[in-house]
């Protein structure tokens, strides 16, 4: 909860008035969607990391045991991070109430569908790492060197208006976008038409990222 907290007040607050100067408005406002998916995307991708240390002290044989196939036992894994990465964000967004964010309460529960969706994507991709990863030093390695860009490339800290178009392009290809804009769209500036564009595109990638996450827990060697 400190890196929420962290970027939500040094950079609201620090640059706030830039960004309010430069015809922005309120950053906070603009910022503390961004910060409740940073949240939601680290907790949730981290999760795989539980899959290499089930490996490593067998309980993931006694799971795997089990009178059910490795599908339902990814789902159920799956669901219990994204539950509480989605969890984690409702508690960044009161965080955000405290610090001054004013949402839209009556579309609260579309930025919670958005919420969930970005947790049940990110959680089913970091299970599809670490089904494939056997070092769990690694794990946290390369977990960093995806998040960070995803992250930074989301367009949660700045506004796309005027920066250059491959940037732009990049930021547009990066999934994490759509569950920010959906999450922004629904909080702070009301609904419009591109919210049910952002809502399919960030439910596809999930039932891609749960395709690709089973696949990789059935070839698990233990």
């Amino acid at each position: 909860m400190g890196q929420p907290i962290l970027f939500l007040v040094a950079m609201g607050f620090g640059f706030g008035p830039i960004y309010q100067k430069a015809g922005g408005g309120n950053y906070i406002q603009f910022l503390a969607p961004g910060i409740i998916a940073m949240s939601i995307l680290f907790t949730a991708m981290f999760f795989g990391m539980e899959v290499i240390w089930d490996r490593q002290f067998g309980f993931l044989k006694e799971t795997l045991v089990a009178p059910v196939s490795r599908f339902w036992i990814m789902l159920g894994r799956t669901l219990g991070g994204a539950t509480i990465s989605f969890l984690q964000g409702i508690v960044v967004l009161v965080i955000s109430l405290v610090i001054g964010f004013r949402p839209d309460w009556w579309l609260m529960p579309v930025a919670f569908v958005f919420m969930f969706l970005i947790a049940l994507m990110f959680t089913a991709f970091g299970t599809a790492i670490g089904s494939v990863l056997t070092d769990a030093h690694a794990f946290p390695l390369i977990m960093n060197f995806i998040i960070m860009p995803v992250f930074f490339l989301s367009g949660a800290l700045f506004p796309l208006d005027g920066i250059p178009a491959g940037i732009k392009l990049i930021i547009q290809i990066n999934p994490l976008y759509y569950g920010v804009e959906g999450i922004r769209s629904a909080l702070s500036f009301g609904m419009h038409w591109g919210m049910i564009g952002d809502g399919g595109i960030l439910a596809a990638v999930a039932f891609l990222m749960l395709v690709l996450g089973s696949y990789l827990f059935s070839k698990i060697q233990v």
